[in-house]
């Protein structure tokens, strides 16, 4: 029964022939004859002649919404109506709708006393800090250390302000006889 099998042999002639067996089998509906169960042949005729009358309307009112649309897309170009121009009008919008709607007050509002409690803590803070550094300033331990700096200035720097100060290398060994070394 070499006919019931396919040659799957790609360089065969015989490649893609289907089977005797199967040529011959009836498939119900497949002519387009039968009418369909619980219809007469009258209401089957009816039916396909109401569905061609209603894809030839949907043919129709394709033609019509594309006829329409080249006039809205002509109209909008002689306005200067640009699809950017459109898409900054929906964003813009958008954004409106957005700023009037309950959930973004209540956002902002929240965002807003979270910010002033913000600035009133740091405020806080820094005078605390700034406090600090004064009662530092003022104790005991930092005017010791005050006193040792400034100790230290005067003996790196000396009396300058009396005219008593160090003096520069050239000052100390003066150019003898005008000559330049």
């Amino acid at each position: 029964m070499e006919s019931a099998n396919q040659d799957i042999n790609l360089n065969s002639p015989n490649k893609g022939l289907v089977s005797d067996s199967l040529i011959d089998v009836p498939v119900p509906g497949a002519t387009g004859t039968t009418v369909p169960v619980g219809l007469t042949e009258e209401e089957s005729e009816e039916l396909k002649n109401e569905l061609t009358k209603v894809e030839d309307e949907i043919v129709t009112l394709r033609q019509v919404l594309a006829a329409k649309e080249k006039t809205a897309y002509e109209l909008k170009r002689k306005l200067g109506l640009t699809p950017l121009n459109e898409l900054k009008q929906n964003f813009t919008k958008g954004w409106q709708d957005v700023q009037t709607s309950s959930a973004y007050k209540k956002t902002q509002e929240t965002l807003s006393q979270a910010g002033q409690k913000t600035s009133a803590a740091l405020t806080t803070v820094g005078s605390v800090i700034t406090r600090k550094f004064g009662d530092m300033r003022n104790s005991p331990s930092f005017k010791s250390f005050e006193d040792k700096v400034g100790t230290i200035k005067s003996k790196v720097v000396g009396g300058r302000e009396n005219g008593d100060g160090l003096q520069s290398p050239t000052e100390m060994n003066p150019a003898k006889d005008g000559a330049p070394f």
